[in-house]
């Protein structure tokens, strides 16, 4: 994939997903987009707690991933993701919009209807990471389900800022540690 088109897919994501999340909650829910963002802490309390859940359980997502029960997972992502040859700014980029785009639809419009833990195996479900024919894919969506609990608890108690950020945090980090990691697994951000 080229990154005209990752750029696009990116888009899409911060403008489709995150524009359907914001029709159905401005039309179908008794609530508006921006009251998500009025409601819970203050944003500049939201961003740094959401920047730290996402980073922690990254890290700790990453420990299982690095396991040798999870070797072919790790092995399988990491040959898709480096073949992107994303720099730091992709990696912004991809996170940002997903960061934003999918918690809009998400946890603003889905989770209003289906609850925090629905949402959540739906969420992980639809990445591909539930999957009843690889286990060991299915113990990491295990994981991922319990962080997308998390951050779904953090959208209801602390509000939607906090979401996003997590969300980010999760997907700069990991796609990172695949990015510039070597076959060791020997990379700067893996020694923070």
């Amino acid at each position: 994939m080229g990154k005209g088109k990752l750029y696009l897919l990116g888009l899409l994501t911060l403008f489709g997903m995150g524009g359907v999340g914001i029709l159905v909650i401005e039309f179908f829910q008794d609530t508006t987009t921006v009251s998500l963002f009025e409601t819970g802490m203050f944003w500049c309390y939201q961003l740094p707690i959401g920047l730290i859940y996402g980073l922690v359980t990254a890290w700790l997502g990453w420990q299982l991933i690095k396991m040798q029960l999870m070797h072919e997972v790790k092995n399988f992502y990491s040959s898709i993701i480096q073949q992107l040859k994303l720099n730091w700014l992709d990696i912004i980029f991809i996170s940002f919009c997903a960061g934003v785009g999918e918690e809009l639809l998400f946890r603003g419009a889905i989770q209003y209807w289906l609850g925090i833990y629905f949402t959540s195996i739906v969420f992980v479900g639809i990445h591909g990471y539930l999957n009843p024919k690889d286990w060991k894919i299915s113990i990491y969506g295990g994981y991922l389900t319990l962080v997308m609990i998390g951050i779904s608890y953090g959208f209801e108690e602390l509000g939607m800022v906090s979401a996003m950020a997590a969300h980010f945090a999760i997907d700069v980090y990991l796609l990172g540690v695949i990015s510039f990691g070597n076959k060791s697994s020997n990379s700067t951000i893996e020694q923070l």
